[in-house]
C-alpha cells in the first residue's frame, strides 16, 4: 500500500503547525544578530507539514474494517489505536463517533445509516465528506483480514509525525537559549520516550490458563534445579528471606551516613556479577567511579582502604590487588556517576543498557540525590521525591529486573536508645514506603555505644533489618562489617538474636 502526503487543515498529532518549529539545515540565524531567521523557521514548518508521513489508503480501510464487522474489530481498534493514529481530521471523526457508538448503543450495535444519522445529529457529516464518504468505506475492502496489518501501518506513520513534531519544536526552543542545557537535554529525552509510552502494548492480557502454566513451568525448574527463583545477594540470611531479588521489585537499603550501605550494596554488586556473571548497572550519584573500584578490590583483596589511598601497600597486597584487578576488569559491571542526575535520564540509561548489555541488576547510590526537573521546583519536594519513587518502580517493572536503591534516614534514629532505625526515620518516607517491594535498614551497633568497653565489645556487629516485604516475612539479618576492607559478611545468629521466618 503506497505512501500519500496530505496537508489536512489541521494537524492531528498533537500541536498545531506554526508553533515553534527548527530551521531547516544550512542556516537559518541571521550573521549580524545571531538569532534564528524566523522567516526561514516558518518556511521550514510549511516544508514540514507538506510532507508529514501519511497512509490515507490505510486509514481508510481501518474504518472500513470496523463498520465491516464491528462487534469483532471495534474491540481491537480499543486496545491497539487512539484517535491521534488518523492524520486526516475526516478520518478522526469517523473514528471516534464509531467508537462512542458502539460504546453507548445496546450491544454495540452499529451500521452505516447509525453512524450517517450520529453524524448528522452533531452537524459532521459535512465535514467527514458526506453520506457518500461512508457508504464508500464499506466498499474499500472485501475483509477484515488484515486489520492488524493495517493498524500497524497507522502507527508507525503517527510515531514518524510526533518525532518530526517534537524535534521541531524541541529544536526551535533550543533557539530561546534554555537556562540549563541539561535539564532542557532532559526534556528532549522524555519527550521521545513518551511517543514510545504511548504506542508500545507489551502488557497485553493473559488467561489463567498461560499464568498458571507459567507458573508451573517456573516451579519445575526450581525443583529439577534447587535454585532460588531470584538473584542470589551473596548473603544466604537475607537470600532465605526473600528467595533472592525478582525482576520488577524495587529494593530499598537504607541507613544513617557512615553505616556502610554503599558497601553493602557494593558487595552485593560483586555477588551478582563477579560470581553469578550477570551484568549489573551503578549509577553513583555519591561517588566517583574510580572511588567505588577502589573500594571494590579493597573488598575483594581484604586489604586497609587506608593502605591503598595511602600509597602504603606492601609487595603482597600490591599482588593481591593486581591479581584481583584483572578479575574486576572482565566483570560486567556498568558503571555511571553523573552527579545530579534527572530520573528521566536514568531510566533512558537504564533502557539501553538493558538493550545492549542485558543488565539483570541495577543499583542506585542514592535516592535523594536524584532530580525530577518537570516537578522540583513547581510542585515542591514531596511531590518530586514521589516521581522520582515511581519512576524507579517503573522501570524495575518494565524491564523486569531488580532495582536496589539507596535512601538516607534521618536523624530519629539518633535519638533513640540503642539508635535502632524505622521505616518511617525515611527522609520523604511516604511515596518510598509505598513504592518499594522491600525496605530494609542497615545498622551498625558500634556508633551508638555509649561506653568504650560498649564500643570494644559492639566493633564489626551490624544487621540489615528487614522491616517491610511485600512478598514475603520481616526479620533480621545478621552480618559482621570489616572497616578497613569496606566489606560485609554473614554472621551466626547469637543468642537472644532472631529472625521473623
Amino acid at each position: 500500500m503506497p505512501d500519500t502526503y496530505q496537508n489536512p487543515e489541521e494537524f492531528m498529532g498533537g500541536s498545531p503547525p506554526g508553533q515553534s518549529y527548527a530551521q531547516p539545515p544550512g542556516g537559518g540565524a541571521s550573521l549580524k544578530s545571531g538569532k534564528p531567521n524566523k522567516k526561514k523557521i516558518a518556511n521550514a514548518v510549511d516544508d514540514a507539514l507538506r510532507s508529514m508521513p501519511v497512509n490515507a489508503e490505510a486509514e481508510r480501510a481501518v474504518l472500513s474494517c470496523m463498520l465491516l464487522d464491528p462487534s469483532e474489530i471495534v474491540p481491537k481498534a480499543v486496545e491497539d489505536l487512539s484517535p491521534g493514529f488518523f492524520y486526516l481530521p475526516g478520518h478522526r471523526i469517523v473514528f471516534e463517533t464509531i467508537l462512542h457508538l458502539y460504546k453507548t448503543r445496546p450491544n454495540g450495535e452499529l451500521d452505516i445509516i447509525t453512524l450517517n444519522a450520529e453524524l448528522t445529529d452533531k452537524e459532521l457529516i459535512d465535514k467527514v465528506g458526506g453520506p457518500q464518504f461512508i457508504a464508500d468505506l464499506l466498499n474499500e475492502l472485501p475483509t477484515t483480514a488484515l486489520f492488524k496489518h493495517y493498524a500497524e501501518i497507522l502507527k508507525s506513520k503517527f510515531i514518524l509525525r510526533r518525532v518530526i513534531q517534537d524535534c521541531s519544536e524541541m529544536a526551535s526552543l533550543a533557539y530561546d537559549r534554555p537556562e540549563s542545557a541539561s535539564q532542557f537535554l532532559d526534556s528532549v529525552e522524555k519527550k521521545i520516550l513518551t511517543i514510545r509510552d504511548e504506542t508500545e502494548n507489551s502488557n497485553e492480557i493473559k488467561h489463567m490458563a498461560e499464568i498458571v502454566m507459567d507458573l508451573i513451568q517456573t516451579l519445575e525448574d526450581q525443583y529439577g534445579t534447587g535454585a532460588k527463583p531470584g538473584i542470589s545477594s551473596g548473603f544466604p540470611d537475607l537470600d532465605e528471606m526473600t528467595t533472592g531479588f525478582h525482576g520488577g521489585e524495587m529494593i530499598v537499603i537504607a541507613a544513617r551516613p557512615a553505616m556502610g550501605k554503599t558497601s553493602f550494596a557494593m558487595n552485593i554488586v560483586e555477588h551478582v556479577a563477579m560470581v553469578d556473571k550477570n551484568a549489573v548497572a551503578v549509577f553513583s550519584l555519591e561517588m566517583s567511579s574510580e572511588q567505588l573500584v577502589q573500594r571494590l578490590l579493597c573488598s575483594l583483596a581484604k586489604i586497609d582502604m587506608k593502605k591503598m589511598r595511602g600509597g602504603f601497600l606492601g609487595k603482597a597486597d600490591f599482588h593481591k590487588i593486581t591479581h584481583y584487578a584483572s578479575q574486576l576488569r572482565d566483570a560486567p559491571i556498568f558503571i555511571d556517576d553523573t552527579p545530579g542526575i534527572s530520573i528521566n535520564e536514568l531510566q533512558a540509561k537504564a533502557r539501553r543498557l538493558k538493550q545492549q548489555h542485558d543488565i539483570k541488576m541495577i543499583m542506585i547510590d542514592y535516592l535523594q540525590l536524584l532530580k525530577s526537573p518537570d516537578t522540583g521546583k513547581r510542585d515542591g519536594r514531596e511531590k518530586e521525591v514521589s516521581e522520582i519513587s515511581g519512576g524507579l518502580k517503573g522501570i524495575a517493572k518494565e524491564l523486569n529486573i531488580p532495582v536496589i536503591v539507596l535512601a538516607q534516614l534521618n536523624r530519629n534514629p539518633d535519638a533513640r536508645t540503642g539508635g535502632t532505625p524505622k521505616m518511617s526515620d525515611l527522609r520523604e518516607s511516604g511515596s518510598i514506603e509505598q513504592d518499594a517491594d522491600l525496605v530494609s535498614l542497615l545498622m551498625r551497633d558500634l556508633y551508638y555505644a555509649e561506653s568504650e568497653e560498649e564500643r570494644d565489645e559492639k566493633e564489626g556487629i551490624a544487621k540489615l533489618i528487614i522491616a517491610k516485604q511485600r512478598n514475603g516475612p520481616t526479620g533480621e539479618v545478621p552480618l559482621t562489617f570489616n572497616a578497613s576492607s569496606m566489606r560485609f559478611v554473614s554472621r551466626a545468629r547469637e543468642e537472644g538474636e532472631h529472625a521473623d521466618f
